[in-house]
């Protein structure tokens, strides 16, 4: 879970700019979770998008790249329904992920999508990847605790 030195970090960044922020949260998930890759997303429903406001990993994921996000298990789980999703493993990231061989060429297997929910409205993602295929109760726990953080960097963006 969060310690101080955490709390503080990320308290810190929220006062400083959303990037700081993002990258924060990115340290804290790689610290703690082994994250190899984390994303946050913004969510345009008009538009059925979604466009990158963070990665820690430009290369491979550009901020700025944009998705159309279709009807899809993982569009209705996380961006409709507003709930937490956790793909373990290979078949898991072959089904949700069109770019799933980009996963998996960065050596990553698994993920946590947080939705990022204001007034009732997704509008955004947060995501968290790495090598390790399962996580535990308490790895979601920390990434859904990260998005409440990430959400703070997705509201001061609108």
């Amino acid at each position: 879970m969060l310690d101080k030195h955490d709390i503080d970090a990320l308290a810190t960044c929220a006062a400083q700019s959303p990037p700081a922020l993002f990258t924060a949260i990115a340290a804290v998930a790689t610290r703690h979770l082994n994250a190899r890759l984390v994303t946050a997303m913004r969510h345009d429903e008009a538009a059925s998008t979604v466009e990158r406001i963070y990665s820690s990993n430009e290369a491979a994921y550009p901020v700025g790249g944009r998705k159309v996000k279709q009807d899809s298990d993982w569009s209705r789980h996380v961006l409709v329904e507003h709930r937490v999703l956790v793909s373990a493993g290979d078949d898991a990231i072959r089904k949700h992920y069109n770019d799933h061989a980009v996963i998996f060429g960065l050596g990553l297997h698994s993920c946590v999508n947080v939705p990022l929910v204001s007034a009732g409205n997704c509008i955004g993602t947060l995501n968290v990847l790495r090598a390790e295929r399962e996580w535990s109760e308490d790895d979601v726990a920390l990434v859904r605790a990260l998005g409440i953080a990430a959400l703070a960097g997705a509201l001061m963006l609108r």
